[in-house]
């Protein structure tokens, strides 16, 4: 079976090493992915207090109360689901416009726009009184969600050597899985304030990491490749020499240099990504964000308590849950920050969808096997503990994997005459696909039963195929040279002419697998 996805295609080295400065910049830049996370945890939470849901959705109250409601469909409620989807909407078309502003002033202004709105988001959301303000404060921090996603990428891959690129860009992904779980702990904290206006905390303070990034974004520097874009080449030059710690960057900044060149002669990049060239980066920049979401990943991280509480978890063993399942993500994503330079993307990738298709079968069994089809029965301890163990080890396995990975590969994979096309891409179908799982599955829930875990493990498997199959190792590779990979692949080599390739065309690397 023709194959090649096991070639390692190492790029130059280019001189300088890990700088203090480069790191304390990827540090502050990665705290765009706490608004992210934060507002993942919140979310669930919130959505399971009863004084939340008494305030804004009583008829979910009725149905929860209800003795005849199938545990399937208590929280069954188009208007509820709206209020966690609605946000992913706002940022799907907001990706669009932080698209144009990353290409023509650079990365920090957006990543500035994005703290500014989610800010505004959080107040409104912290003071509201009906469903219309808390609406238009979920939409406000969709903008910031949008702007954020598509620029802190990006920025990360640009700013960080080669040889640690995939780490640091994890830094994104680890700050989004310690916003889920700060999240997750102030619910279990503001569940128990007495009077029921708890909720208004947990949402209020999504402003803490809104103004850390807003204020973050004025002390960082642009990137050499942000800076270079808009013309400015000594001056991306003497950042090249800061980011890298030595004068000697010419070979790395000759590739900058020819690669802005031939981004230039670019006016539309939304047209020319549909160029067959850039065939392997449009299919990677729009199916792994739609596979991310069809992990269910969010399922787990939007629900989690009103899931638990579904199956017949307490209020507070719920969100304790939650919690739980939380610090599991966050442990498991230092893993993918130590392992993703050494063994990889594919091997994690690999990994971990064989992790989450066993665990989401066992759970989908344990499930039914336990409440059946009509939605009625209990769990004893052991069945809840197992239950939580199995989510964890699922979680696990999206936290090393497709996790950061699916921030990390498509904001690595484009040449800069795309890369802000390219972004957008990824931001737009994953918060699509967000916005469609969050806004469904209530509904899938009730009418698909414990079916809905097999559902997720069917597109785990057709994932991990694609990724066995279709794509190349990148570790290690440059940016600019990300072509040689591509050129070398036993499918894509087709689409990629020679003379795209920096250095020259490569030998090709097919072999069996």
């Amino acid at each position: 079976m023709a194959g090649g996805g096991f070639v390692v295609q190492e790029g130059r080295n280019y001189e300088g090493g890990i700088t203090t400065f480069v790191l304390v910049t990827c540090l502050v830049a990665a705290m765009g992915g706490l608004l992210f996370g934060y507002d993942l945890g919140i979310s669930g939470g919130v959505t399971s207090m009863p004084s939340f849901l008494a305030h804004f959705f009583p008829s979910v109250v009725k149905k929860m109360k209800s003795v005849h409601e199938s545990e399937y469909c208590k929280f069954d409620s188009e208007l509820l689901t709206l209020f966690t989807s609605s946000l992913y909407l706002a940022a799907l078309v907001a990706s669009f416009a932080a698209s144009i502003i990353t290409r023509k002033f650079g990365r920090k202004p957006s990543m500035f726009i994005g703290g500014l709105s989610f800010l505004f988001g959080s107040i409104l959301n912290g003071v509201a009184n009906s469903i219309a303000l808390l609406i238009i404060g979920r939409l406000l921090l969709g903008v910031g969600v949008g702007f954020a996603n598509q620029s802190v990428p990006v920025y990360l891959s640009e700013m960080a050597p080669a040889k640690i690129r995939g780490a640091l860009n994890m830094g994104f992904q680890m700050a989004i899985t310690i916003g889920i779980l700060v999240a997750n702990l102030v619910n279990v904290g503001t569940a128990k304030i007495a009077g029921g206006w708890g909720w208004r905390v947990s949402l209020a303070l999504a402003a803490v990491p809104a103004v850390m990034m807003t204020v973050g974004s004025f002390f960082l520097p642009d990137t050499p490749n942000s800076i270079l874009e808009r013309g400015y080449t000594e001056k991306a030059k003497k950042m090249l020499q800061k980011v890298r710690g030595t004068d000697d960057v010419q070979e790395e900044f000759q590739d900058l240099v020819d690669a802005s060149e031939s981004a230039k002669m670019v006016d539309h990049p939304w047209t020319n990504i549909m160029k067959p060239q850039y065939r392997p980066q449009l299919v990677m920049c729009a199916l792994i964000p739609f596979f991310q979401q069809l992990t269910g990943i969010n399922v787990i991280m939007f629900y989690a308590p009103v899931l638990f509480k579904t199956l017949g978890f307490g209020d507070d063993a719920s969100l304790i849950s939650a919690v739980i399942s939380g610090g599991v993500n966050v442990l498991a994503t230092l893993v993918s920050i130590f392992t993703v330079d050494k063994f990889g993307r594919r091997i994690l990738f690999l990994e971990g969808g064989v992790q989450m298709f066993i665990c989401q079968i066992l759970v989908g069994t344990l499930i039914g096997v336990k409440f059946g089809l009509n939605g009625e029965g209990t769990l004893t301890k052991v069945d809840a503990n197992m239950i939580l163990f199995l989510i964890c080890v699922y979680v696990s396995a999206f936290a090393w994997s497709w996790g950061p990975l699916g921030w990390l590969v498509p904001s690595e994979i484009c040449p800069l005459e795309i890369r802000s096309a390219g972004q957008a891409i990824n931001v737009s179908v994953n918060m699509f696909f967000t916005f469609v799982i969050a806004q469904v599955f209530l509904s899938m829930l009730c009418h698909m039963k414990f079916g809905l875990f097999y559902f997720f493990a069917g597109f785990v498997l057709i994932m991990t195929v694609f990724i066995y199959f279709f794509l190349p190792e990148t570790k290690n590779v440059p940016i600019e040279e990300m072509n040689r990979v591509w050129k070398a692949h036993w499918f894509w080599t087709k689409y990629i002419p020679n003379e795209a390739v920096i250095g020259g065309p490569v030998e090709k690397h097919g072999g069996d697998v």
